[in-house]
């Protein structure tokens, strides 16, 4: 009886990374946090964007609309000078982007927006849903031959 073995075309490269970088070599990655953003809606009267964004103010972040899609875009730079350290600058910067679909129903032009608690509320109104029409049957009779 033969035994047959799995072709694995990855298998050496895994190797080497576990001989170079351990088994845990993506683990900066891993503890690397993205803003959560959070789209609902409160009933039919309005779509809601929560971003956390924590460490911005509200002159870090700038709010489009742009051909029915909402942008929200923020960033945020630091920089320390020193004179009893030896660096000459040091700087750090964060950033956020979201590009949001709006439905047709949005009215782009009563958005509000605040920023309290590290948490961007951006509010979308929506117009009511049209009435569905109504359309109205007639009966024939059929005409004997």
């Amino acid at each position: 009886m033969s035994k047959l073995v799995r072709f694995d075309p990855f298998a050496e490269i895994n190797a080497l990374q576990k001989q170079f970088f351990g088994d845990d070599w993506l683990a900066p990655n891993r503890s690397l946090s993205l803003p959560t953003t959070d789209v609902y809606t409160n009933g039919d009267k309005e779509l809601v964007v929560e971003a956390h964004l924590p460490n911005f103010n509200e002159n870090d972040v700038n709010i489009e609309v742009e051909n029915g899609t909402l942008v929200v875009q923020a960033e945020r730079h630091e920089r320390e000078e020193d004179k009893d350290k030896k660096y000459v600058v040091r700087e750090s910067s964060s950033s956020f982007y979201r590009r949001i679909q709006l439905p047709e129903r949005a009215d782009a032009d009563n958005i509000q927006a605040d920023l309290e608690d590290g948490i961007l509320k951006v509010t979308i109104p929506l117009t009511p849903l049209p009435e569905p029409k109504k359309v109205q049957i007639s009966a024939r009779s059929k005409k004997s031959k």
